[in-house]
């Protein structure tokens, strides 16, 4: 509750600091002590739910586990907000909304991760998505920007109307909002409330961008700005993903999902892993690669979705902290380029060898290599399919698919370290090498200690 409190204040109080605050760097170290005071306020409700989880008014729900997922995601984004923060000027002139919007955006994210009623997602969904339609098309000098905010918001309209209907449906079987109330899994499911949770989990694929559901996200992450891609990649799909498993497993009855709902969530998986990586194999673009690679990394966080053990909720925490740290620190590092393709990195470790080292890093993480944050978020999930059961087809296709991901998310190193050129960049201030150092060191941290962020749960 302190963290949605504080958050949705933040947003407030930023929209002010463009009034008082002229100078835009200012305007960046107001929403980092904001931020910081968000984070502090969230950590500091720890100590109220010693004796287990507080439940409001039947409509959100305060748990350890919830506490940890709004404490990563407010983690990254200042970790976010340190690395590309002074990139907002760039975009346009309403920085401080820009700050504003990002601080309600995390307010839905707190939302979704607290929710116990089925109206209460819809406006964690809702307060997600409205302020994403406007920073996709916040930049005002670019045609594709436009584009891509008129996308999001038609598509994202066409999948809010459908987790409306899902919930309208459900409530008109089963009487309640209450996601504790639904009882899947025990014994004949109506057919109403059947059709119901079919819509929802429609809508939230589309949310988090897994197939068939995934068709607007490389045109809209090409055509965002950069930093602001960077954030809707990262800590706004770990939030999507945050809300599929509180209904998810919230809903069913034990510890184990039906089969027909395993295996109707296995194939939007499976689909969901083989599109986004086979497709991500023939990209030029690091950005849209990364948009193709950001659906194939949906796929391995639905796996904590199916399965209802320990592990999943290890995994998509490890998963979510792991991919969001890794990803920041990419897009910080193509920010600073004047060229986006594969091209653009050539020669990066000889002008640049902080950006290429910290960049591989990074890279590793995102395919699973040992030693970074990545390889256990993997393995976790990957342990937690396997323990749930009648899965291991799928997880041969995962390992199968994360095989494939090495050849694209190396073809980055290879330009860095292996091919001659002269990267056009930015001034890269010591500050933002120094920072970007802290984020490999915190990808290889996880990688080598994963207990120190598993143990808080």
């Amino acid at each position: 509750m302190n963290a949605l409190i504080s958050t949705a204040l933040s947003g407030v109080v930023m929209m002010f600091a463009g009034l008082f605050v002229s100078n835009k760097q200012r305007i960046k170290f107001v929403a980092i002590v904001v931020l910081l005071a968000c984070l502090v306020a969230n950590l500091a409700e720890l100590s109220t739910i010693e004796a287990g989880d507080r439940t409001l008014y039947g409509m959100i729900t305060i748990s350890r586990f919830s506490i940890l997922f709004n404490a990563i995601a407010l983690g990254a984004t200042l970790i976010f907000f340190l690395l590309s923060g002074s990139a907002f000027e760039h975009v346009g002139e309403h920085v401080a909304d820009y700050f504003a919007l990002i601080f309600f955006i995390l307010s839905g994210i707190t939302l979704a991760s607290t929710f116990s009623s089925l109206l209460m997602l819809f406006l964690a969904i809702e307060i997600i998505s409205i302020p994403q339609y406007i920073l996709a098309g916040s930049d005002k000098k670019t045609p594709k920007s436009s584009e891509a905010s008129l996308k999001y918001f038609l598509m994202g309209s066409f999948s809010t109307g459908i987790l409306l209907m899902g919930i309208t449906l459900i409530y008109g079987a089963t009487g309640t909002f209450s996601v504790a109330d639904l009882g899947l899994g025990a014994g004949k499911v109506n057919t109403l409330a059947l059709c119901g949770i079919i819509l929802v989990a429609f809508a939230l694929s589309f949310k988090v961008s897994a197939a068939p559901f995934h068709f607007w996200t490389p045109d809209v992450y090409d055509g965002s700005p950069t930093v602001f891609t960077s954030f809707m990649a990262t800590v706004v799909k770990a939030g999507g993903f945050i809300a599929f498993i509180r209904i998810f497993h919230g809903a069913f009855i034990g510890e184990r999902i039906t089969a027909d709902w395993q295996m109707l969530l296995a194939i939007i998986t499976a689909a969901t892993l083989i599109i986004g990586n086979f497709t991500a194999v023939f990209q030029q673009s690091v950005k849209r690669m990364l948009a193709y690679s950001s659906i194939a990394q949906a796929g391995f966080m639905l796996l904590a979705v199916i399965s209802m053990n320990r592990y999943a909720t290890e995994g998509i925490v490890l998963y979510a902290a792991a991919y969001s740290v890794a990803t920041i620190g990419i897009f910080a590092v193509m920010i600073k380029l004047k060229d986006y393709t594969f091209d653009g990195f050539n020669g990066l470790a000889r002008t640049q060898p902080v950006l290429a080292a910290t960049t591989a890093i990074f890279v590793f993480s995102l395919a699973g290599i040992p030693l970074t944050a990545g390889f256990f978020a993997k393995y976790f999930v990957l342990t937690a399919a396997i323990k749930q059961g009648n899965l291991l087809w799928l997880v041969i296709v995962a390992v199968i698919c994360a095989a494939i991901s090495a050849y694209y998310y190396f073809r980055v190193i290879i330009a860095m370290y292996f091919k001659q050129g002269e990267p056009a960049t930015a001034p890269i201030t010591g500050g933002f090498k120094v920072m970007l150092i802290i984020t490999a060191a915190i990808v290889v941290l996880l990688g080598l200690f994963p207990d120190l962020l598993l143990q808080l749960i």
